[in-house]
């Protein structure tokens, strides 16, 4: 709900910037220019909406003070959108101890955690910004029209032996065995960097302060009822994002944003195909040899090939198309409408 905004901020000029605060000091109505990636449907907190703009406004109050430049390069800029984002959500909870909104206090933000993967697309030069263990892929498609996927992103997470070095030397020797256990940070949390979750980043005392003052916060939490075990020298968890630059090429026709969630049910291979032959019609235009097939199984093969065609054209929309693919699939490339029923009706506590 908030990222975009932070990115917006880092990323326009000072100018620009100069004029928004001014608007806002005489309260004429502020540039659209903060609006623009919102969709109607977006949730918004709306009790929570002042704070979130007190934060930003300090936010480009700062960049205007000490004149920072706007000539930044794209990964600082979202580099710092990210970490200043964090760092607010760590403020805003640390600052209020009341309880000001009726389903909302920035304390229950806070201690929750959410990964991030964004892309920036300036022409050419293409930028993605990862936190945790979603994952940016591109469709490729080569001179002979078949697809491949190129992973833009590393997953923060104990597969990743880079990530995993990073987070032991962050650390003293003596904890070696216990910040990452059975493949999770401190034996608790899979992905290695996130927003939020201050749990892993506060320390003991700030911790002890806050359990101390809002008890109501742990009855029925059982992971919040004391501090994590072997917790000794936060932070353990970051929201440094990994910035990568892709030059785009004529053969590069699509970006894949997606959490684990899509990873974990489909082979990335599988999903540039699926996406490429959605986008292409390919799958059922393309010719079929006759040679080596009876007219019954010519017959058997056209009908699938006309059903599949309905489906396909089921979905406008491609990332529907995708899940419904991840949710559906009998691993042979068709879809069981009956797979799809089954995963859409699990209950409310197997089903996120």
């Amino acid at each position: 709900e908030r990222l975009f905004y932070y990115i917006a901020v880092s990323l326009l000029p000072l100018k620009t910037l100069i004029e928004i605060e001014e608007a806002v000091e005489s309260e004429r109505p502020v540039l659209p220019v903060l609006q623009w990636h919102k969709h109607p449907n977006d949730y918004v907190s709306t009790d929570a909406g002042k704070l979130y703009f007190n934060s930003l406004r300090t936010y480009w109050q700062e960049r205007i003070d000490l004149h920072e430049d706007d000539d930044s390069d794209i990964q600082t800029a979202l580099r710092n959108a990210f970490k200043r984002l964090d760092n607010d959500i760590s403020l805003e909870a640390q600052v209020d101890y009341g309880v000001p909104f009726a389903h909302f206090t920035p304390l229950r933000a806070a201690l929750s955690g959410c990964t991030a993967c964004v892309a920036h697309v300036d022409r050419e030069d293409l930028h993605v910004a990862n936190l945790g263990d979603s994952r940016a892929v591109l469709g490729v498609q080569g001179d002979d029209g078949r697809w491949s996927a190129l992973t833009l992103t590393n997953d923060h997470n104990a597969h990743n032996q880079d990530e995993m070095q990073r987070v032991l030397s962050e650390h003293p020797a003596s904890e070696e065995k216990t910040v990452v256990k059975h493949d999770r940070l401190l034996g608790l949390l899979i992905p290695f960097r996130a927003f939020g979750d201050m749990k892993f980043k506060w320390s003991s005392e700030l911790l002890n302060r806050i359990y101390e003052a809002r008890p109501e916060l742990l009855v029925g939490n059982e992971n919040a009822k004391m501090l994590l075990p072997n917790y000794h020298t936060p932070p353990y968890l970051i929201a440094d994002p990994e910035i990568t630059h892709h030059r785009l090429r004529p053969q590069d026709k699509f970006l894949i944003l997606a959490t684990d969630g899509l990873w974990e049910l489909m082979h990335r291979q599988t999903v540039v195909q699926v996406l490429g032959e959605h986008l292409s019609d390919i799958q059922w235009k393309k010719p079929v040899s006759g040679l080596g097939f009876t007219m019954g199984q010519m017959h058997r093969l056209l009908k699938e090939r006309k059903s599949r065609a309905l489906s396909a054209l089921e979905d406008e929309n491609s990332a529907t198309h995708l899940i419904r693919h991840a949710l559906g699939s009998d691993g042979c490339g068709s879809i069981e409408p009956k797979r799809i029923a089954k995963m859409l009706s699990l209950p409310q506590d197997l089903a996120r």
